[in-house]
């Protein structure tokens, strides 16, 4: 799932070029060097505007101090530095603050934040520095390291021996096998004002945390067994995942304003494997959206879209496509190394793109690099047929599926025109 709230303003991101050879590698879902490198510019090339929007609303002395901290770290240790800044919760904070400072009868923004990101760089840096931050409910959350509970109410002077002097420090859960954490701790690694789709879980017990490992492990032992290269990708490209809270009806969701972040709630190894490959699609499309108009279209909720029951906007059918296509080559690769109900699953999913397929690149509102990208999605789907499932898997995958357009168009007589293949 994949929500596209409105940017804020001021935001606009300078032209990328985007060669066609970058373009169809994306438009293809399969992992590339070119288009790693392309979402991973992006992304820090809109942080880095989203934080110099927000210096520039909010000028002062305490504001300068912060960022006069930030560079000194910098100076000391830029990966470091690097980390803290373009960690998916700064975004949702830059977002929401930007947000704040431009409406004037909301609510007050969280500018204190701003500290807490400086003294987490510095910490991480090494440096010798003092900052005092202000605590909220008796928890000061530093990004990328986890929380101190201060012992005593107010301003709390912090200092590179913070963090490992303190009593009750508590941090930020790192998952097995690579440098993505595992966030509970953080109050923007979810936005929090409406729309709300989805609610991150509160933080979770030791049991929980261990729970999270073993799924995780066996989410990534499949991973690399059957898909290095998108195992590979998901690790470049995947920098926290949020626990979701019960009784969500999502597996999994990305927000644009926490890039390089999931929404996933706890589920078997295989689940959760198509999850992180499905999520990570979005993530890929949202940042390619950022830079190049794929097309005009408004958000009217009108097109068919198999994996859901509500009709879609163009952008969502698109988003949903898109994500599915990789779903389905992942389940490919799976089933050629004999997992179980693997083939099924491919014929389903690659069935359901192929039948939206043909909308989504006769849209008139597409423009010419839509039009390309989702030719370069065809051929993808197309170039499945090299290893196709055995038997009449795919054939009675889509014949089960037009029986489903059929009761779609039953249920939304209105749009049945938005739902020919």
């Amino acid at each position: 799932m994949s929500e596209d709230p409105e940017p804020p303003a001021g935001t606009g991101l300078a032209p990328f070029t985007v060669d066609s050879h970058t373009l169809r590698a994306l438009a293809s879902t399969e992992p590339s060097a070119e288009g790693t490198r392309l979402v991973r510019d992006v992304r820090r090339s809109k942080r880095l505007l989203l934080l110099r929007a927000v210096l520039d609303a909010a000028p002062g002395p305490e504001t300068a101090e912060h960022w006069a901290l930030l560079e000194e770290a910098e100076r000391h240790d830029p990966d470091a530095v690097r980390d803290v800044l373009h960690y998916p919760a700064t975004g949702v904070w830059a977002e929401e603050t930007l947000r704040r400072l431009h409406d004037p009868d909301g609510p007050a923004p969280d500018l204190g934040r701003l500290g807490a990101l400086a003294a987490a760089a510095a910490l991480r840096s090494g440096i010798t520095f003092k900052t005092t931050l202000r605590p909220v409910h008796g928890r000061l959350v530093l990004p990328t390291l986890g929380l101190l509970r201060p012992d005593r109410p107010g301003p709390l002077a912090v200092t590179e021996r913070s963090w490992e002097t303190a009593v009750d420090a508590v941090p930020l859960h790192g998952l097995p096998g690579g440098r993505t954490a595992l966030d509970d701790l953080d109050p923007y690694r979810a936005p929090s004002g409406p729309p709300a789709p989805v609610r991150p879980a509160r933080r979770l017990t030791p049991k929980g945390h261990k729970r999270w490992d073993t799924q995780w492990s066996g989410a990534l032992t499949l991973l690399r067994r059957y898909d290095a290269a998108r195992a590979d990708e998901m690790g470049r490209l995947l920098r926290s995942v949020v626990p979701l809270a019960g009784g969500s009806r999502s597996n999994g969701a990305t927000l644009p304003a926490a890039a390089g972040s999931v929404l996933a709630r706890t589920q078997p190894p295989p689940a959760l494997a198509a999850t992180l490959v499905h999520e990570v699609q979005h993530g890929k499309l949202t940042a390619l959206a950022d830079v190049l108009t794929l097309h005009t279209a408004d958000r009217t909720p009108c097109h068919w879209a198999p994996w859901r029951s509500d009709p879609r906007p163009l952008d969502g059918l698109l988003h949903g496509a898109y994500a599915h296509l990789a779903l389905a080559g992942y389940w490919q690769r799976a089933a050629l190394y004999g997992a179980r109900g693997a083939w099924a699953q491919h014929a389903r999913i690659r069935a359901q793109v192929a039948a939206v397929l043909p909308a989504l690149r006769g849209h008139p509102r597409l423009t010419a690099t839509g039009r390309e990208f989702t030719d370069g999605m065809a051929a993808a789907e197309r170039a499945m047929d090299e290893l196709a499932p055995p038997g009449n898997q795919y054939a009675t995958a889509r014949r089960t599926l037009e029986r489903e357009r059929r009761a779609w168009c039953e249920n939304h007589p209105e749009l049945t025109a938005f739902a020919e293949g």
